[in-house]
């Protein structure tokens, strides 16, 4: 089972450059970030008619988050526990269902950016982290395979970064951000992209603007986390980076490129 997600700054803006992705990386399940989009908007027929099972919780303008399926999905959960007064569409949860495998439960989030910092939008992040700590905690209780994959707008390391110190007072590789990355990371997840490249450049965001491109200015900050039981099946993952770069039925590209994991 390929299982990949995918920030794409704008389903319909982008969509022929995402139906051409899809048709040739044949993914069995995707989460989509960033589809700046109510759910009446998405393009679901698109996808429908590739097969996929499509859930959606959108939001107008901003956020927004999208899961697709190539087999049947259940018991899907839309915003992330544990604060009903977050109205920002940054989370949706299903159950995988293969006709002939194990289930697989996916989470796909999009983590807030959480700049500036300090400040109210930072404190945002880091309360979110908090809470996506406890629902993986809850969902390790339930000794299933599952696998929380999105853009978690977090540089985790020095080397998923191009210049650290440039990035050093950012939300995103902040010590308290990237020590509350660890803390899910402890809780016995395993980091797939890391698991089958340990210390290769994996970029998976180049900034649209300064050559960040050209110059290869990228960071990593799109994630699949893996439980034990996910992580037991693991066989390979990557970044499909090609998406990025300019060529034909590549304008409009999104800043991010798709990551995946690949299950037995």
């Amino acid at each position: 089972m390929k299982i990949a997600t995918f920030n794409v700054n704008s389903i319909n803006a982008r969509l022929p450059r995402i139906l051409d992705w899809f048709d040739k990386a044949k993914p069995d399940a995707v989460v989509l970030q960033e589809i700046k989009c109510i759910d009446e908007k998405f393009p679901a027929h698109e996808f429908e008619d590739r097969g996929y099972n499509v859930e959606v919780h959108g939001q107008k303008t901003y956020n927004g988050v999208a899961l697709l399926s190539k087999h049947p999905l259940d018991d899907v959960l839309r915003g992330l526990p544990y604060d009903n007064s977050d109205d920002q569409a940054r989370y949706i949860e299903a159950l995988v269902m293969p006709d002939h495998a194990e289930p697989v439960r996916i989470g796909g989030l999009y983590l807030p950016n959480g700049n500036p910092a300090p400040g109210p939008k930072y404190d945002y992040k880091l309360k979110w982290m908090h809470r996506l700590k406890r629902h993986a905690e809850k969902l390790l209780k339930n000794e299933e395979a599952f696998v929380l994959a999105g853009d978690y707008n977090v540089i985790p390391q020095e080397e998923d970064v191009h210049d650290p110190k440039a990035w050093a007072d950012d939300a995103l590789f902040l010590p308290e951000t990237r020590a509350a990355f660890r803390e899910l990371l402890n809780l016995g997840l395993t980091d797939a992209i890391r698991q089958a490249n340990p210390n290769g450049v994996c970029y998976t965001f180049w900034d649209y603007q300064r050559g960040a491109w050209e110059k290869d200015n990228g960071i990593r900050i799109d994630h699949l986390l893996l439980s034990p039981q996910a992580a037991d099946r693991f066989k390979s993952a990557g970044v499909d980076r090609k998406e990025r770069a300019p060529g034909d039925k590549k304008e409009k590209p999104s800043d991010h490129v798709p990551a995946w994991v690949e299950l037995d």
